[in-house]
Parts: C-alpha cells; structure tokens; sequence
C-alpha cells in the first residue's frame, strides 16, 4: 500500500528512526521516498549515511514533497510545529501522529485538517517487536487506513480501535509497559546479585528466563493462570516466592501504578486539548502528585 507514496517524518528521533527503519526493513518504500526533517543538522547527516533517505531541517521544506506526514516530535513543541506547517498542509494529506498525549482535536486544529491517525507504540518498536494502539477519523479514507496499518506493522503488531478513549488505556498498559517489565527484569537481577551470581550471569539468566517465559505463553494459548500453576508445586520454592510476592500486593501495586498512568495520560491529552483552546482550567487528579 505504500508503493510510490512519500513519507515525512516531522521529527526524527529514535521513535522516527525505527519507523524509517521498519519500513525500509520491508522493502514497502525506497529511501528516495522518504524524508526526514529535524532542527539537528548531525542528526540528518547519520540518518543520510545510515538509511540513504532525503533530509531537511526545515519543517515547511519537508511537508511539502509529502503524501504522509508522520509527527514524531516531543509534545511540548507539537504546538509550535503544527503552527509551522499548518499552511503547507493539504487536505490529500495523511497526518499520522505518534507524539504522546496529543488528542485528535489539538492536531485537527492546529493544522486545520481532519484526516488523522492518532497512535501509541512502545519502545520495543525500535527492534520492529512492538504492539502499536491506533485509531483515526471519520476523513480518513480505506486507502490511506492501509497505508498507516502498513507503517506501524512495520514496528511489529498492530491494534486499531474506534475509539480514541483506548488510546490512554494503550499508553497506561502497553506504551510504558516496558517500564514495567525493565523494572521487574531489573530487581529479579539484583535479587541474582544479592544470592551470589555476578551481575553478568544473573543478567543472563533473568534476560533468557524472561524471554522463553514469554515465548512459551504465546505458543501454549493457555491462560497465564495455568502457565503458573504448571511451575507451582504445592509446598515448593514457588510457592514460597508467590506468597511473598501476594503479601507485598503485588497486584495491588501493578494495578494502581498503571491507573495512575492511565490518569496521567489522560490529564496531558487535556492539557493539550485545552492548550489548543486557550483554556487554562485544566486541574491536576487530584490523587496524583505533581512531579
């Protein structure tokens, strides 16, 4: 679906690199259909030497050559970018925005256009073994829906849902998903540490453990819940370490770490939405803590 159609990527920091990446990875572009635009001379020159593609520094310059336009900046200067690129916008044009709690309405009205796909990857889209939530408007036509599918499965999995609600459940669960698990990686080896092993071994250990724990869950279609019982012998080492693990409320603590990001995801699309507006009485939850 992306014979012949020009991708810009406004924007072109690790999350822009990996989706320049995957798609040339699948061959469904050549690097003279892609351009990459970002403020940082050095960085257009690694991204020329490294994948062959066209390079600008400005914004304008860019958007212009484009059929798909990707925003993968920061949300802080989303703004400030949509104002700048507003005018060379056309109504033909795919917008498809990756930046993180930016809502559909904050981007319909900053450029003035309506055909938007709004998405949320996580990190493990840079090695093209992502899971990318996304959703997109009513002017979104069966062309270029294909054409966005066809960019985020170049990121690894794919999860279109109608409703742009899902999308802050998304970056709860999925999109700081990682976080999580690079927390919970990171304990179990310093657990290794503490017992003995070196740092090396125990990395090792966790990192494979990890991994065909994961691989054997996706292939088995048995319930996590079984999966666990399998390894639970009654009265065994697992038993004793789940009983730890419960009586710290392990769950109880993984639930309202992810609600509080779902909350939190929710508050910066508002802001942003409200930002757009000129409206200044978006409050804080009031169970969370600024930082």
């Amino acid at each position: 679906m992306l014979k012949e159609t020009k991708l810009t990527f406004v924007g072109s920091g690790n999350m822009g690199e990996a989706m320049i990446k995957g798609v040339l990875g699948r061959n469904l572009v050549t690097p003279a259909y892609i351009t990459a635009s970002d403020p940082r001379e050095e960085r257009g020159r690694e991204l020329v030497d490294r994948y062959g593609v066209n390079f600008t520094p400005d914004n304008v310059e860019a958007v212009k050559a484009a059929d798909v336009i990707v925003l993968s900046v920061k949300p802080q200067v989303l703004p400030d970018v949509l104002k700048g690129i507003r005018d060379a916008v056309v109504p033909e044009n795919l917008i498809l925005s990756i930046v993180a709690g930016s809502r559909i309405s904050a981007i319909a009205q900053g450029l003035d256009h309506e055909a938007i796909v709004r998405c949320m990857p996580n990190t493990p889209a840079q090695i093209a073994e992502g899971i990318t939530v996304w959703t997109d408007t009513p002017a979104v036509t069966e062309e270029q829906r294909d054409q966005a599918r066809s960019v985020l499965k170049a990121l690894g999995e794919e999860v279109y849902v109608k409703d742009e609600g899902y999308l802050d459940m998304a970056t709860a669960l999925s999109g700081t998903g990682p976080a999580y698990i690079f927390l919970f990686m990171e304990a179990l080896i310093d657990a290794g540490v503490h017992l003995g092993f070196s740092r090396h071994v125990a990395e090792r250990l966790v990192l494979q453990t990890m991994r065909g724990s994961v691989d054997f869950a996706r292939q088995s279609n048995l319930h996590v819940a079984q999966l666990r019982n399998m390894v639970t012998s009654p009265g065994g080492t697992s038993a004793e370490a789940l009983y730890q693990l419960e009586k710290g409320g392990l769950r109880t603590v993984l639930s309202r770490a992810i609600w509080a990001a779902y909350q939190k995801s929710k508050y910066l699309g508002d802001l942003s939405a409200a930002e757009a507006n000129n409206d200044h009485s978006v409050e804080h939850p009031d169970e969370l803590e600024l930082s």
